[in-house]
Order: C-alpha cells, then sequence, then structure tokens
C-alpha cells in the first residue's frame, strides 16, 4: 500500500514531530508543500494532509496544495496541531467531498504555540505534541492503515 503526507509544519515543527514518529513506523513519502507544489499522487491508495492551525483552518499552503493535486476517489485523512481546541477541518472536508474522496478519520492535538497575543505569555501547550500526543497519532495512523489493508484483501 502506498501513502503520502503532504505537510505544513513551519513555526514550531508540532505537526512535522508526529508525522517523524508515524513515518518510523510505517514507509510513507512525506511531502513538504513549501518545497513542492505539484505532485502527482494517482499512484497512492491512501492520503494524509497534516497542518498546525493558521486563522482557523490548516495551512493555506496545504489547502491550494489538496485543490491542485488531490486526484478523485482516494482515501484521505487529516491530521492537525492547534494551541486552542476547535474544529478547524471544514475547509479541507469541502475539497475532500468536493474531490468525490473518502475522509478515513482526522486526528488533532495541541501544539505549542505563540501566535498573537499568546507570544506576551511565552506561548500556549508549551509541553504539545507531547509523548501522548505522539503515541495518538500513531494509533490513529495504524489504524487506519489495519483498516484499509482489510479493504485492499
Amino acid at each position: 500500500m502506498k501513502i503520502a503526507i503532504a505537510y505544513y509544519s513551519q513555526h514550531h515543527g508540532n505537526t512535522k514531530k508526529l508525522l517523524d514518529a508515524i513515518n518510523v513506523t510505517d514507509d510513507v513519502k512525506l511531502i513538504n508543500v513549501v518545497e513542492c507544489k505539484e505532485a502527482d499522487l494517482s499512484d497512492y491508495d491512501v492520503i494524509g494532509f497534516a497542518s498546525g492551525i493558521y486563522f482557523g483552518k490548516f495551512s493555506d499552503k496545504v489547502i491550494q496544495f489538496a485543490k491542485s493535486n488531490l486526484p478523485s476517489d482516494k482515501q484521505v485523512f487529516l491530521i492537525n496541531t492547534y494551541g486552542v481546541k476547535g474544529n478547524y477541518t471544514k475547509e479541507m472536508q469541502k475539497i475532500i467531498a468536493e474531490k468525490s474522496c473518502q475522509l478515513l478519520g482526522i486526528y488533532g492535538c495541541r501544539g505549542f504555540d505563540t501566535f498573537g497575543p499568546f507570544k506576551l505569555v511565552g506561548g500556549i501547550a508549551k509541553e504539545h505534541p507531547d509523548e501522548n500526543d505522539v503515541n495518538g497519532a500513531i494509533e490513529f495512523f495504524r489504524k487506519i492503515i489495519e483498516d484499509e489493508k482489510q479493504v485492499y484483501s
């Protein structure tokens, strides 16, 4: 099974920390959308999108990458890190639906955040993603892959 994850993780590396842990457990193609604007994802069985949350949504770079590169009829999952818990995946879910893809799941956890007023207090969620957050991302990913392997068997 071929798996790709397109991601944006620039400020504190919160999202990349989760992806590095996932990538140790499985062979996954990580695509940094800052370095790669276009990619042929048609050969991948499962495609993930991962981002920190910026202004209440996934990074604009991930959103644009998904709009331009996500093929139709794919299995998709989302991973995000945030300072404050909320529902930040609406725009990504809309793109997934427009491309007739199936959303397999969403994983989100806190990540160190120093945006705006949080900078004045030294940031929030300073220890995140922590070991529990990383293990949660690994388990989320393993479950998706296990479920998909059963489909392909």
